[in-house]
């Protein structure tokens, strides 16, 4: 079939007619248009809260648009955004290999083994259910005031996920592979590394992904902990000084990093199973 006889089929125009840009570009404005919609009303309603509706005396008037945008702009000029974001980022790394480390061997052994499964399902379940910023008293105390106590706290908010979905991800592997690998005398390790890891892959893939969303949630008020450094700390250094715009300019910064960290990870993740 040609591309002409496609065309005719389907009612779109061939690539080489002249109708295929305008209909590429119209297919385009269909996939961006609501959400490009969606964030100029949530402009205009910011807008309209802060600097229309609000008193004439409310701090809110510090906190419109225009006032965040040029106190992101002093927080630049300042030589703090970009120092900042950069150690929020390293924290929120080394947090989440640390959660790895330990989550993806526990998980491979709650799920290759059943009596580890059953031995550890309560204790995992418990733990699990404890929001991490509870363990921010014992973190401090443990470690003190630095990057120590904020690196647990995302190494304990990140290990769940990950160890779940590992685990998941073993017990959903067929067992007739396993059981063809040992019938050519495949050792536990080779049967570990040749099929099971790569089956695990995309139930890996998800429990970093959530690993991830759920640290940068964490990271933030982890960071309010004495630390003098992060964008946590920007938050409580800028309400101190009572500069409400500057708090909101560091909020739009997280909420940003966030949205750009979790599409990575799906586009990786997309990828990944694609490939």
């Amino acid at each position: 079939m040609t591309l002409e006889q496609t065309s005719a089929t389907t009612g779109l125009p061939a690539p080489g007619q002249p109708g295929a840009p305008t209909a590429a570009r119209w297919s385009l404005v269909q996939r961006w248009w609501p959400p490009t919609l969606a964030i100029a009303a949530a402009l205009g309603l910011w807008w309209l809260g802060t600097a229309v509706l609000a008193p004439a005396q409310s701090l809110l008037r510090e906190t419109t648009p225009v006032q965040v945008v040029k106190a992101l702009a002093d927080l630049y000029n300042r030589g703090v955004l970009l120092p900042d974001t950069g150690v929020s980022l390293w924290r929120l790394l080394i947090g989440l290999l640390v959660g790895a480390v330990i989550g993806i061997p526990a998980g491979l052994l709650i799920g290759t083994n059943d009596v580890a499964d059953r031995a550890t399902r309560p204790v995992v379940q418990f733990l699990r259910m404890i929001s991490p910023l509870s363990w921010a008293p014992i973190s401090v105390a443990l470690f003190g005031i630095g990057n120590e106590p904020v690196i647990f706290l995302i190494a304990a908010a990140s290990v769940w996920p990950i160890l779940i979905n590992t685990a998941a991800g073993v017990h959903a592997v067929d067992p007739g592979y396993l059981q063809v690998a040992r019938s050519f005398g495949a050792s536990r390790i080779e049967q570990l590394t040749v099929i099971v890891l790569p089956a695990i892959r995309g139930h890996l893939q998800t429990g970093l992904r959530v690993a991830l969303g759920i640290a940068w949630v964490v990271l933030v008020p982890a960071e309010m902990l004495g630390v003098r450094s992060g964008l946590g700390y920007q938050i409580l250094n800028a309400r101190d000084q009572l500069a409400y715009g500057q708090v909101v300019a560091v909020i739009v910064v997280i909420g940003v990093i966030g949205y750009v960290l979790d599409l990575a990870a799906r586009r990786a993740l997309r990828g990944s199973r694609a490939g």
